[in-house]
């Protein structure tokens, strides 16, 4: 999974500039139509660092916590000049988060321990159904294609497939669709940036688990906060 987060941007990176040079090309010599009535309908690519708040203590992240969302949004101007406008969109998104709390389900229900000892491998993994809707703001125009952009708002989803593994030497525990994972999830975005490239952070308004830490009796918790960059193709 880590090997997959870190070369997927080297993947897509070549074709997200190569779909804007051709774009950037049509508008400048193919067309001398301007369309007044312009949307910037788009398509994202997100990468960021997946971050867990609200955590007990002594639960610490370890590891390399990673996220990746992509999806469509449509885009509905609501003024004159179209420069701002309501984004409604539907996409995916891949998470996955190491720390040293162990996740185990016995009889139904699930427990969450401080792991003291060393440890191999101990992550959760979630995939998701999202729902963004945003405020938008920009700077575009019907024949500029790279302007300032401010996009604020929230996002929800649900939780269709989860994953807690724990490896310690020959102890391997894996468990499957937590019961005891919220899988509705709900939070704020915040995305800043000019033409391709542009700085995105999402905050999660809910926690991952309503449960108890078995060491300490303190709340579960777990807010994520991701940190990253988000790419729009036309």
């Amino acid at each position: 999974m880590k090997n997959v987060f870190l070369f997927l941007p080297l993947l897509i990176l070549p074709f997200i500039t190569l779909a804007q040079e051709v774009k950037n090309i049509s508008v400048d010599t193919l067309s001398t139509e301007v369309d007044s009535l312009y949307r910037e309908d788009q398509f994202y690519v997100g990468f960021g660092f997946n971050l867990l708040l609200n955590r007990p203590k002594g639960v610490t992240q370890s590891g390399f916590s990673g996220g990746l969302h992509f999806g469509f949004t449509r885009d509905m101007p609501i003024n004159k000049r179209r420069n701002k406008a309501i984004g409604l969109g539907l996409g995916m998104s891949i998470n996955s988060y190491g720390f040293n709390m162990l996740i185990d389900e016995k009889d139904g229900q699930t427990t969450f321990t401080e792991i003291e000892d060393s440890y191999d491998t101990n992550r959760l993994t979630s995939y998701l159904i999202e729902a963004p809707l945003e405020y938008r703001w920009r700077t575009s125009t019907a024949s500029n294609y790279k302007f300032w952009r401010i996009y604020t708002g929230v996002r929800l989803g649900y939780v269709f497939w989860s994953r807690s593994n724990y490896i310690a030497d020959d102890i391997t525990i894996r468990e499957k669709n937590l019961d005891a994972l919220d899988k509705i999830r709900y939070g704020l975005t915040f995305t800043f940036g000019y033409n391709t490239f542009n700085f995105h952070v999402y905050y999660s308004l809910n926690s991952f688990f309503d449960g108890t830490l078995e060491n300490s009796m303190e709340d579960v918790g777990l807010n994520p906060l991701k940190v990253g960059i988000m790419f729009y193709i036309l």
